[in-house]
């Protein structure tokens, strides 16, 4: 005689997930800069390096990568009359998923007069990975600022290709209020083997948003130096923007195009340390 059995199914895998969210506010002081608001919470944080007195803040992620299931979240506040460079400590990498996309946002806010250059450096996709990402700056009154996104597809120099990929990545620039400019990108695999409509075997690529209100003025020089080899770049302009786009079959020399571009879009200023040339 035998003795029934009921079998369950097990739960399904509950897999440990990183969350992280830093956010800092600098003010302008008699002696440069002021830190007025800083929070750090989970696998993110932020640094503000003393570089000659120059206002500058490193994000960073401690949790070394991002997958499904992830949240990040960063937030710079740029005081009235206020100069700050932000970036990030290195290139973000997003791995495989099995739980869906990871979510990342970046807040910043930039008070009248005030100025930020949001340069983080690239985010490397690693085949079958999947992210959210929404970019917002928000200027107020007569504030400027420059935003950089790179986008690249796995690392050659190591041998990877990308076959499957999700990214829905929104980037959006405003003043008090009413949009200025917004783009917003979906890269799925089928525009990894679409031809030109597609990134036709592009493995990397940039844009980059100069909102000021002489930023046609620098479409000239801009072009003068979209020299490098192997890069295909174009920048164009209007009234109060200047938007360069690039892309590359390597990681490299794009990173190269892009530094030039930002010598002249940034009058010179030397890059963030963190950047390694």
């Amino acid at each position: 005689m035998y003795q029934s059995v009921e079998i369950t199914a097990e739960p399904p895998l509950r897999l440990q997930r990183s969350r992280g969210e830093a956010s800092v506010a600098l003010a302008a002081a008699p002696s440069g800069f002021r830190l007025t608001g800083l929070r750090q919470q989970g696998s993110a944080k932020v640094i503000l390096p003393n570089i000659g007195g120059a206002a500058e803040a490193v994000f960073l992620n401690t949790s070394g990568g991002l997958t499904g299931g992830d949240h990040l979240s960063y937030a710079a506040s740029v005081g009235a009359g206020l100069s700050v460079t932000a970036t990030t400590q290195t290139a973000e990498r997003a791995y495989k998923s099995t739980q869906g996309p990871a979510q990342v946002r970046v807040d910043l806010t930039v008070g009248r007069g005030g100025w930020l250059d949001w340069l983080p450096q690239e985010t490397i996709l690693f085949d079958r990975s999947a992210m959210n990402r929404k970019t917002r700056l928000a200027l107020h009154g007569d504030a400027g600022g420059l935003i950089l996104e790179t986008v690249v597809l796995g690392r050659a120099a190591m041998g990877e290709v990308v076959q499957e990929i999700f990214l829905r990545d929104w980037r959006e620039v405003t003043r008090d209020g009413a949009p200025l400019w917004v783009e917003p990108v979906l890269l799925t695999d089928r525009a990894l083997t679409t031809g030109p409509a597609g990134l036709n075997g592009v493995r990397a690529f940039s844009t980059l948003a100069l909102i000021c209100d002489d930023a046609p003025d620098l479409l000239t020089p801009l072009r003068r130096v979209l020299d490098e080899p192997g890069v295909t770049a174009a920048a164009s302009a209007l009234p109060g923007r200047l938007i360069l786009r690039a892309h590359a079959a390597d990681s490299w020399p794009l990173r190269r195009q892009i530094v030039k571009a930002l010598a002249v879009v940034r009058r010179g200023r030397p890059l963030p340390r963190v950047w390694q040339m």
